[in-house]
C-alpha cells in the first residue's frame, strides 16, 4: 500500500514540474491528470484506482478541492455584494442558451445524457478560476461579477450534476440530502457565531495555539466529513458538501495558520491525489479512437466557452471578453462528472474521457480571459476584501 502511495505522490509532482517557469506548459491539475493516465488505465497500469484506500482517498480529495472553492466564497464581501445582481443573470442567461446547445449535442452527436450536458456547458470552476484572480491580483467592476457570477454557478450546478447521473428512484433521497447539508451548514455557521464569541472559545484558541493542538483544523476536517458523511448515506451532492463546508470556514475569517495548515493538507497530497488517480481511471486510448468521443471533447469546450461568453456580453458592462473567456474555465465539475459516472457506470470510458478532455481544453481561453483582465489599466491591484 505504502509503495502505491509514494507512487500516487510521486506522479502528482509533475503538475508543478510542468506548470514552473514563466511560460507554463500545462497548467497544474493537467500536468497531475497526464500522470495518472500514463501510470493507469492508459499507460502502464501501475496504479489501480479501484484498489483501497484509493477510492477514499479520491472521494476526500475532491471534497478538499470543493471546499478550497468555497474558501474563496466571502458571502459579507462587497464584492461579491456589487456583483451579485448581474451575476445572477449571467447565469441565467447562461443555463438558457445551454438548455437548447446541450440537447443539440446529445442529440447530433451521439452522447445522450442530454441533462449532465446542460449542466456542464453552464458550470463554471471557481475552483481554477478563483486563485488564478487572486495570483494575478485582478480587482474592479468586471472581477466583482465574474466572482458572483462563478459562485452561483458553482454552488447550481454542485447540486445539480449528481442528479443528472442518479437514477429516478434516488433523486428525492439525494434532493433531500442536499437540503440537509445546506441546513446542517447554516446551523454550523449560527452556532460557530455564538461560540466563537465566549472567554471558552478565546481561551481554546489560546491552548490550541500554544500547545499545537490544531483545534480549528480538527474542527474544519470534522466539518468536512460530517457533511461528506450526508452525501455519502443519500446520495446527495459531494461537490455540495465540500463547497459548503468551504462557505462555512469563510465566514470565520479563518486565520492565516489554519489557511495554510488547509492547503498544506489539500494541496499537498488530497487534491493532486484527486486528479492523479483520476487520470488513472480514464482510458484516454478510447477517447484517441473515438472520432465521435473527440468530437463531443472539442464540442463541450466550444460551446461552454461561447455559452459564458454570449452570457458575458449579454449582462457585463466591462471587459466583456475578458470576463466571459475566464467565466468559462471548467475541470473540477467534469472531473467530477467522469468520477462519478465511471464509478456507477452511467458513462462510458470514451465518454467520461471526452467530458475531462473538454473541462481541460476549457482552460486554453480561460487563461486568455486571465491576461486579457490583467493588462487592463487598473485591473490589479490590491483589495480591500481580497486576503
Amino acid at each position: 500500500m505504502f509503495a502505491s502511495l509514494a507512487l500516487v505522490v510521486l506522479a502528482g509532482l509533475l503538475g508543478p514540474l510542468l506548470a514552473a517557469g514563466r511560460k507554463p506548459l500545462v497548467p497544474v491539475l493537467v500536468g497531475e491528470l497526464i500522470a495518472g493516465a500514463f501510470l493507469g488505465r492508459t499507460g502502464i497500469h501501475f496504479i489501480h484506482p479501484s484498489v483501497q484506500p484509493f477510492p477514499a482517498f479520491m472521494s476526500l480529495g475532491f471534497a478538499m478541492l470543493m471546499l478550497g472553492a468555497g474558501t474563496e466564497v466571502d458571502l459579507g464581501s462587497k464584492q461579491l455584494r456589487g456583483g451579485a445582481i448581474r451575476g445572477a443573470v449571467a447565469l441565467l442567461v447562461t443555463l438558457a442558451v445551454s438548455v437548447p446547445l446541450g440537447i443539440a449535442f446529445g442529440i447530433v452527436l451521439q452522447a445522450g445524457h442530454l441533462q449532465l450536458l446542460i449542466v456542464l456547458l453552464a458550470g463554471s470552476s471557481a475552483a481554477v478560476a478563483f486563485p488564478i484572480i487572486q495570483e494575478r491580483g485582478l480587482d474592479g467592476p468586471a472581477v466583482a461579477v465574474l466572482i458572483a457570477w462563478m459562485t452561483l454557478a458553482d454552488a447550481l450546478t454542485a447540486l445539480l450534476m449528481p442528479l443528472t447521473l442518479s437514477g429516478s428512484g434516488r433523486i428525492p433521497a439525494a434532493i433531500l440530502g442536499d437540503g440537509l447539508i445546506i441546513v446542517v451548514a447554516a446551523g454550523a455557521v449560527a452556532l460557530g457565531r455564538r461560540f466563537f464569541q465566549t472567554p471558552l472559545a478565546d481561551e481554546a484558541k489560546g491552548e490550541s495555539k500554544h500547545r499545537s493542538w490544531a483545534l480549528q483544523l480538527r474542527i474544519s476536517v470534522l466539518l468536512l466529513l460530517a457533511l461528506s458523511a450526508i452525501s455519502e448515506s443519500t446520495g446527495a451532492s459531494l461537490l455540495l458538501a465540500g463547497f459548503a463546508a468551504g462557505i462555512v470556514l469563510r465566514q470565520f475569517h479563518e486565520p492565516h495558520r489554519l489557511v495554510h495548515q488547509l492547503t498544506g493538507l489539500a494541496t499537498g497530497f488530497f487534491v493532486p491525489a484527486f486528479f492523479v488517480l483520476l487520470g488513472a481511471t480514464l482510458d484516454i486510448r478510447s477517447l484517441v479512437n473515438s472520432p465521435s468521443a473527440i468530437a463531443v471533447a472539442v464540442a463541450m469546450a466550444t460551446g461552454a466557452t461561447a455559452v459564458h461568453l454570449l452570457a458575458s456580453l449579454a449582462t457585463s458592462r466591462y471587459q466583456k471578453l475578458a470576463s466571459g473567456l475566464l467565466a468559462a474555465a471548467q475541470l473540477g465539475l467534469p472531473a467530477a462528472a467522469a468520477a462519478l459516472g465511471l464509478a456507477s457506470g452511467a458513462l462510458t470510458p470514451p465518454l467520461a474521457a471526452a467530458l475531462v478532455a473538454g473541462g481541460c481544453l476549457t482552460l486554453i481561453p480561460a487563461s486568455i480571459g486571465a491576461a486579457m483582465l490583467a493588462s487592463k489599466p487598473g485591473a490589479k491591484g490590491t483589495s480591500a476584501e481580497s486576503r
